[in-house]
């Protein structure tokens, strides 16, 4: 008896461990040997993540396009769908996800988790980006849930492909070429991103966190709005809290110069200059030196040389100083001077500067203004 309730009990304890565990499956291939897969790529500020499984060609060569994926919608004979478009891929929904804002062939799509899919056509595929990025498949597919359609035209491809893929090509800052390729067919289409308003709505968040406790960051925001010539009323706001008080502001030359470009962007040149001479003190060698080459550039020679002469009484002989010199001189035409000023900081230059000092000893050489390109 006492066996008999042992082994009863060791009957229900495993009914009760492993009773729920009866239909689980273990970890196997993909049905048909159908790769899993993912591809993430950064469009600007956009991550695009496309989710597949890759269907191989397996030898149906000329078997592919037309008749293992077939022309239109067709009816799969499973779910509700009557009219279903091709997976874009094998087994589960093809999915892509967008974590902004995108265009897609020049129509928008708001940042989100799409299901993907086609219907294939040899002169020219429809894409579906569908609401529904969970169902198996497109055995459910509803025209009502999505959220765009564009049309593409498929081209042939330079090399057969076994295994689907997705790829990214022709990118850019603010694009990129999504490529289906399988077999000897690839399906393109164009993603755009709105890469400056992406990038100014970035900063807004982060100048928000701890990161905008420094004036650098704010410098670094700035900066790109001048740069960008974009949203200049608010660069300049964010330039004012780069010099402070507040938000880790720091009178420093470089975020003075940034707010001094601002206003001129702004046509505020009168105030621009102003504040240029109330930064000069907080620079050092080198920023004086590269703010007076852009003077020479702007062809304000005159304030240039004033600044290279200042900096070098200051600093005395050193690469940047004796270059300035040289600069300065060379601007004003007087080559003789210039050089040997260059020749001088000949013995300060290192590594990439001695081939830039010796360019411009030898444009000197030849009475050739050494600030021309």
């Amino acid at each position: 008896m006492k066996k008999l309730f042992t082994t009863a009990v060791i009957t229900a304890f495993l009914q009760i461990t492993f009773g729920g565990w009866c239909f689980a499956q273990l970890t196997v291939l993909p049905n048909g040997g159908n790769k899993r897969a993912s591809v993430t790529e950064q469009v600007g500020l956009c991550d695009v993540t496309i989710r597949y499984n890759r269907p191989h060609v397996n030898k149906r060569e000329g078997h592919i396009w037309g008749e293992l994926v077939p022309v239109g919608y067709v009816d799969q004979g499973f779910g509700t769908s009557k009219a279903a478009p091709w997976r874009a891929g094998a087994n589960e929904n093809t999915t892509m996800e967008f974590s902004t804002d995108v265009k897609i062939e020049g129509q928008t799509l708001p940042a989100g988790k799409y299901g993907f899919s086609i219907v294939y056509d040899p002169n020219a595929c429809t894409l579906i980006f569908s609401k529904n990025s969970t169902s198996w498949g497109s055995f459910y597919y509803d025209p009502a849930e999505d959220a765009l359609r564009v049309k593409v035209k498929p081209l042939a491809a330079d090399k057969s492909v076994e295994w689907l893929k997705y790829e990214f090509a022709d990118e850019t800052s603010s694009g990129a070429t999504v490529q289906l390729e399988w077999e000897k067919l690839v399906i393109p289409f164009k993603i755009e991103v709105d890469a400056v308003n992406n990038q100014l709505t970035s900063f807004r968040k982060e100048l928000r966190s701890n990161k905008g406790f420094t004036w650098e960051a704010w410098n670094q925001a700035a900066t790109y709005c001048v740069q960008n010539k974009t949203n200049l009323d608010e660069a300049l706001t964010w330039a004012n809290n780069a010099i402070g008080p507040n938000f880790g502001g720091n009178q420093s030359f470089p975020a003075y110069k940034t707010k001094a470009m601002i206003l001129n962007s702004l046509g505020r040149g009168t105030e621009a200059m102003d504040l240029m001479k109330t930064a000069l003190p907080f620079a050092n060698e080198i920023q004086l030196y590269l703010y007076a080459n852009d003077l020479v550039i702007a062809k304000k020679v005159k304030e240039a040389f004033e600044l290279f002469k200042a900096n070098y009484d200051k600093h005395s002989d050193d690469l940047y100083t004796d270059m300035g010199m040289a600069s300065g001189y060379s601007a004003m035409g007087d080559y003789k001077t210039a050089l040997g000023f260059a020749q001088k900081a000949k013995q300060y230059a290192k590594g990439a500067n001695v081939g830039i000092v010796d360019l411009a000893i030898k444009d000197l050489l030849k009475g050739r203004d050494m600030n021309l390109d």
